[in-house]
């Protein structure tokens, strides 16, 4: 048993030691891939590039991708000590992460790429996208680099132009310098040569300004073929569709572009190049590399991501008839009318907006009449209270009398004192001091009772406000405090330590405390003694405030517990019975409730519950 142990061993290690070197490495090659984006991928091209790899990687079922993104923004930034920073910066970053694959996307890309190598990522195969031909064989890029070449040519672009300008006769090429350009440096070449039958006008690596005027006066019969913009010769930088967008809203003429991130910029379309084939190509090569396969196995080639495609607004900008365009065009953007979507549906449909007009209009004009109703109802509430308050104030009025009294009895005095002193010979001026002091403190006194009373009576139309519900109380039981007093009643007010932020019209919340208290008041008018009022706030849950009047009366008697809050009804023999009935009708305005109950040890209390504030 041993020996056959020792043998399965011996035959596995001799296949390891015989297996070929790049077979080991293939099989250990880490699932991750390292993007690198010669330009910035937040511009609409390269993200679509990305989009299409990162969706190829995420419907590669065999083994879970990581993908790792760095934009080395070459369009903006350059020069040695730049390059040899970043690879600094990518050399750091990656000290921990190994890569099984690196993709590059753009010629600069590649060609940093191959220089980097040896030292960032040694054995690890290259795959490149968005090379042109010339620059694959300008690189001429080894067996472990393999990927997509893209072919753009300027007679495909002349192509279209002559579909969408019918008899050409001259192109107008925007772009920058052909140095900087990443697909059409090749283009230079074709217009040395020269298109017979055609003019050629150049408008390359000129400034923003400079080309929006010449764009606005070109000659009749001619097109434009934009290439790409960076910068507005002022060392401000935007995405090539940007760049576009600032050309289209003034050219005079229309506008074929080679990249489909072109179309909703302003151009009429062409032979565009689709820059999410570019990418989801880029990952199936990147992936069986991955998944096993020797990049040697997989030559470079020619990928097909270039496609007629055009812009329908454009389009009827300048008056294109589609049976002009190059055969197998696709037309974005197209609109079709109402008719052509849902022409066996529209009789249907008239019919039914005629029905639903009839419904909305109905349905509005009760919505009309209930909010007129819901305004009238809340008039009529305001009358009613105001009627009420006035009455409570009415009650009170002998001891508000008297409560003024005192601070204005107070305040002659004090005067008439002031007056003698300062007719002295030598008047004590601290004295005198002292007892303005003590005039100012009545008049304040006696201040804050008519603004008390003023608030009480005041007649405005029902209004909610964010409000604290401990300070409502407090004002409402200092206001019938001296009430209490003459009436023999002792008056205790415990509010909740937290703030209660409640949203309601503080005047009528005003006059449902008063009413309760009032009503406690008369309940215990017969008693000789032992007179009490509690009045507490607290908070019930995290929803709702609930006020609590305490009384030490009678109670209530248990069969009229469910009537007292009806309309008229009343156990005083002077009482009208519409205190409580208003007091209801305003809590339910403030989306609350109010109940009363018997109290186990004797007297009745009323609760009130109110909503908090969000």
């Amino acid at each position: 048993m041993g020996s056959a142990i020792r043998l399965s061993g011996l035959i596995i290690l001799l296949a390891m030691l015989l297996a070929p070197a790049g077979l080991r490495a293939q099989q250990t090659r880490p699932h991750s891939m390292l993007v690198l984006d010669q330009s910035d991928r937040r511009g609409p091209f390269y993200y679509q590039v990305f989009v299409g790899l990162r969706d190829a990687v995420s419907a590669h079922g065999h083994a879970p991708t990581t993908v790792y993104t760095e934009s080395l923004d070459l369009n903006r930034f350059g020069g040695e000590a730049y390059e040899e920073g970043f690879r600094r910066f990518l050399e750091a970053k990656y000290r921990d992460r190994p890569i099984g694959v690196v993709v590059t996307v753009g010629a600069a890309a590649l060609e940093l790429a191959l220089r980097w190598r040896p030292q960032l990522w040694p054995d690890t195969p290259i795959v490149f996208a968005l090379v042109e031909d010339a620059d694959f064989k300008r690189l001429r890029p080894p067996a472990f680099a393999t990927g997509g070449i893209v072919t753009s040519k300027l007679r495909d672009a002349v192509t279209a132009a002559r579909a969408v300008v019918p008899g050409l006769r001259s192109v107008v090429l925007v772009g920058a310098e052909w140095d900087r350009q990443v697909l059409f440096r090749n283009w230079k070449d074709e217009i040395a040569a020269g298109i017979p039958g055609l003019d050629i006008i150049e408008i390359i690596g000129r400034p923003m300004a400079d080309v929006i005027e010449r764009v606005k006066a070109l000659p009749d019969h001619s097109a434009i073929i934009y290439t790409g913009l960076y910068s507005d010769g002022k060392d401000n930088y935007y995405p090539p569709s940007d760049a576009l967008a600032f050309v289209a809203a003034k050219a005079n003429r229309p506008i074929v572009v080679a990249s489909e991130t072109f179309l909703d910029a302003g151009g009429i379309g062409g032979f565009t190049i689709v820059p999410s084939l570019i990418g989801a190509e880029a990952a199936r090569r990147s992936l069986r590399i991955l998944d096993g396969e020797a990049p040697e196995n997989l030559p470079p080639s020619v990928v097909d991501v270039v496609h007629p495609i055009f812009n329908w607004r454009q389009m009827q900008r300048w008056n294109v008839s589609e049976a002009n365009l190059p055969k197998g065009s696709e037309i974005r953007f197209r609109d079709p009318t109402f008719l052509e979507k849902y022409r066996w549906r529209a009789v249907a449909l008239v019919t039914a907006l005629l029905v639903q007009t009839t419904l909305i209009a109905f349905l509005l004009h009760e919505r009309f009449m209930r909010r007129k109703a819901e305004v009238e109802s809340r008039n009529r509430l305001s009358d009613l209270a105001h009627i009420n308050r006035q009455a409570t104030a009415g009650e009170l009025s002998s001891s508000i009398a008297h409560e003024l009294n005192q601070p204005l009895g107070s305040i002659l005095t004090n005067a008439e004192t002031a007056e003698l002193i300062l007719g002295s010979p030598r008047p004590d001026l601290q004295e005198v001091r002292e007892i303005i002091s003590d005039i100012k403190r009545d008049d304040l006194r006696a201040s804050e009772v008519i603004r008390r009373m003023r608030s009480l009576l005041k007649r405005a139309p029902f209004e909610k406000k964010e409000i604290d519900l401990n300070q409502t109380m407090r004002e409402a039981f200092d206001f019938l405090k001296l009430q209490a007093s003459a009436r023999n009643v002792a008056i205790y007010l415990q509010t909740s330590p937290q703030t209660l932020r409640v949203k309601g019209d503080p005047v009528q919340l005003q006059q449902v405390i008063l009413n309760l208290v009032v009503n406690s008041m008369d309940a215990m008018a017969k008693m000789p003694y032992g007179r009490t009022i509690i009045g507490r706030t607290e908070v019930n849950g995290d929803a709702s405030a609930v006020i609590s009047i305490c009384d030490s009366g009678p109670g209530i008697p248990q069969d009229r517990l469910n009537d007292i809050f009806d309309p008229f009804f009343t156990t005083k023999e002077q009482g009208m019975g519409i205190g409580l009935s208003i007091a209801r009708t305003i809590v339910l305005a403030h989306s609350g409730q109010l109940w009363a109950e018997n109290q186990s040890g004797g007297g009745a209390v009323f609760h009130l519950s109110l909503p908090l504030a969000a």
